[in-house]
């Protein structure tokens, strides 16, 4: 065949056959992959050997998972668009119509309107327990048609801890997984499964990537569901496939869960990572305990710090000894307590506005895991939709700030929120009189 045209050509003259080996992971950008072979495709949809589609599997998101599933101890990991996608599929692969989920009280405000408004209208109902400390009140919680408990490692926003080992005893009485949100602790602090947890889930905008420029979620599994002791409370991970083919569990063991979320929940829905996230995550994931390390440090001193300043009412960081759950801290937490935490200001909402107008090094923003030091106003921001009795509950007080603390010098960050507290000066001395 001659010389092909022009449009042809700019199409198809490429470069193929066997890619250099590369040290960083690759970027494999691409919607869809080519088949070496006619049989290769039958392999790929009939076994799920290699790959064909993005949404389906990537090497690059493969690469992620595979990190990260070693670090949480886990069995798979199943990357996904957002923290709140990864939330949402690990739930939807456990609960249908009729059910109902068990949660703590203390949990990030999209997951609470998640379980409220959206689960509600699928007909799954949820149950809160706000003495999270309290095992009876879990246990009190459940009933025949529970099908998870949830609950966040250390929550947002007064720092509570849960005791992942006893929460997973009781779930696991009833046959039942816990799922624990780990974004503030992250593997490095904290790896749930390690101590009963069935499934982990992660906003990986956050510390994982750690540079707040982009969004990613992942769910962690255990691998160890019991088809014996749960099959007849998810019957659609022990029912045969399509014309007899064998179950889920048959086919995957103990990751069944992981697997019915990876082949029905997330590629039907939707939520698939862009694989150049995923390449920015897995080299966020490199540095995660060198960050993390420096983040708890910065945090524990900028706490201590505000815990001694006239202006500040109160400090829940669980790394304080003042804090309800600090006894519990000491045998989850050994590394460090994590960077995000909220402080109640003297003064109420004004003091609160002058304390982060006057700020320069940290930013205010929605966003916490950053490199960066950032502050955020909970009552008129990310708790605004709860009414202020629902937000007095949760520890969130018109003076109340939210803070994740990055890695900057702490001494620039103690200066500038000593500058910062000079100017409400006035405020604070006047709610204090």
């Amino acid at each position: 065949m001659g010389q092909r045209g022009f449009a042809t050509r700019q199409l198809h003259e490429c470069p193929r056959g066997a890619a250099p080996t590369a040290r960083a992971t690759p970027i494999y950008l691409t919607a869809g992959f080519e088949f070496d072979e006619y049989g290769q495709a039958a392999a790929h949809f009939g076994q799920g050997e290699g790959y064909a589609y993005t949404r389906i599997g990537n090497p690059t998101i493969e690469a992620a998972e595979h990190t990260l599933a070693s670090l949480e101890d886990g069995s798979q990991a199943l990357l996904l668009a957002s923290g709140q996608a990864a939330t949402s599929v690990a739930l939807l692969a456990l609960l249908e119509a009729g059910q109902h989920v068990v949660s703590s009280t203390h949990i990030y405000e999209g997951t609470r309107a998640l379980l409220n408004d959206n689960l509600t209208r699928l007909g799954i109902e949820t149950t809160y327990v706000d003495a999270i400390e309290d095992t009876e009140a879990w246990e009190a919680a459940i009933r025949p048609e529970t099908r998870a408990l949830f609950a966040e490692s250390i929550s947002n926003a007064t720092n509570r801890l849960i005791d992942i080992a006893a929460v997973a005893d009781v779930a696991h009485r009833h046959g039942i997984p816990l799922i624990i949100d780990n974004t503030f602790a992250t593997p490095y602090l904290l790896r749930p499964i390690e101590h009963g947890a069935d499934v982990v889930v992660h906003s990986a905008s956050k510390f994982l990537a750690g540079h707040g420029s982009v969004l990613g979620g992942a769910i962690v599994d255990s691998g160890t569901f019991d088809a014996e002791r749960s099959g007849a409370l998810f019957p659609h991970l022990v029912a045969p496939g399509r014309n007899g083919t064998p179950s889920l569990a048959e086919r995957t063991g103990g990751d069944a869960r992981i697997a019915y979320a990876r082949e029905s929940v997330a590629p039907r829905f939707g939520p698939t990572p862009s694989p150049l996230n995923a390449f920015l995550i897995g080299q966020g994931i490199e540095t995660l305990s060198i960050r993390v390390e420096r983040q708890s440090e910065n945090a524990l001193a900028v706490a201590q710090w505000l815990a001694g300043r006239p202006e500040i009412a109160s400090v829940d960081y669980v790394g304080l000894p003042s804090h309800r759950d600090h006894r519990l801290a000491a045998a989850y937490l050994p590394d460090g307590y994590g960077s995000v935490f909220t402080f109640t200001v003297h003064g109420g909402a004004e003091a609160a506005q002058r304390l982060v107008e006057g700020l320069e090094v940290f930013t205010h923003m929605t966003h916490l895991g950053d490199v960066r030091s950032l502050i955020l106003h909970p009552a008129s921001t990310s708790h605004v939709g709860l009414g202020s009795d629902e937000r007095l509950a949760l520890g969130v007080e018109p003076g109340t700030l939210r803070v994740s603390i990055g890695i900057e010098d702490v001494e620039d960050l103690i200066g500038d929120l000593a500058a910062a507290l000079a100017q409400v000066g006035s405020i604070v001395g006047a709610a204090r009189v």
